[in-house]
């Protein structure tokens, strides 16, 4: 059971805007899940999201205990670069879904995390054990996966906090000609295809603010190699923002890019390389990286 008291610089405020700025490593979403459940009580009584708090206002929260998880454990080979009793770092490779979600129940990240580690931290729920944070499908590199419930709590606030050092490389079409620079634009859901992020100026559309930053690495005759800094973790943020410069990733048919170099048939090129945060119980900072996959490099090499 965890209880906060009100006070004066949090009152009038919406008790669900309360509840994510207390960093408990827990989505806005399952929040307001627990507000229906009943499960967050105001002075002892049910509330509703949008209660406004009052000074000395008593909030009791009361966190299930993890549901038991039914994902069925696959042996599928993973490539572990760092664990210890708390967390581990995986490389992820490209075409591998993060975690089950409708119409990808079997051969995602979950699924062969529940072959080879016994316990995972249960607060992201049944099916997403241990993730704080995702990769999309065709994007390759190191992922940071919770093994406790400390490391998943810490890691969240890190990455809440914008103190995750997250490094990409990715190949884009057309010559970029400033050699670094950076892309501060909100993202929000497509207002006509909800599939898709995109631009949102509109001040009635939803929105979050994210910034990227990039670094030129390798010009060719039609392509740049970049580095790209995260500096926020939007869906799709990297592949909005640079198709918004008129330079969208190489292979990223969704937000503007061909699928093809030459004759060749290629995905989205695009890999997480590094990755550096503060230890959950060591209070050291550690930091990670991984070359981009052979397929990459060589759609890179060839086009020379």
């Amino acid at each position: 059971m965890i209880e906060y008291l009100i006070k004066a610089e949090s009152d009038k405020q919406r008790l669900d805007n309360f509840l994510v700025k207390q960093n408990l490593g827990l989505s806005r979403t399952y929040l307001q899940k627990l507000i229906d459940e009943k499960k967050i009580l105001v002075n002892d009584l049910p509330s509703k999201h949008s209660y406004k708090l009052k000074l000395d206002d008593k909030i009791t929260i009361d966190i299930p205990p993890p549901k038991k998880l039914e994902i069925t454990a696959e042996n599928i080979p993973l490539d572990i670069v760092y664990e210890d009793d708390d967390l581990l770092i995986v490389n992820k490779p490209r075409g591998m879904v993060t975690h089950p979600a409708v119409g990808n129940y079997s051969g995602t990240l979950v699924n062969a995390l529940m072959y080879h580690i016994n316990n995972l931290s249960g607060i992201g729920g049944a099916l997403r054990p241990g993730i704080v944070h995702r990769l999309d499908k065709d994007t390759s590199g190191l992922l940071l996966v919770a093994k406790s419930d400390l490391a998943h709590q810490s890691l969240s606030k890190q990455l809440k906090d914008r103190t995750v050092k997250k490094i990409y490389v990715a190949l884009v079409h057309g010559v970029i000609k400033q050699n670094e620079g950076y892309v501060q634009e909100k993202i929000g859901r497509h207002p006509v295809n909800r599939k898709k992020m995109a631009i949102i100026k509109r001040p009635d559309l939803k929105s979050r603010e994210a910034l990227t930053f990039f670094k030129v690495l390798k010009r060719h005759r039609e392509n740049t190699l970049v580095e790209l800094n995260l500096k926020t973790g939007r869906t799709h943020q990297i592949r909005v923002h640079m198709s918004h410069i008129g330079h969208p990733l190489v292979g990223d048919k969704t937000y503007g890019g061909r699928t093809k170099i030459g004759e060749t048939e290629v995905k989205t090129l695009l890999h997480a390389q590094t990755i550096g945060f503060i230890h959950p119980r060591t209070g050291k900072y550690m930091e990670f990286s991984r070359p981009m996959p052979d397929d990459m490099r060589e759609v890179i090499q060839n086009i020379r």
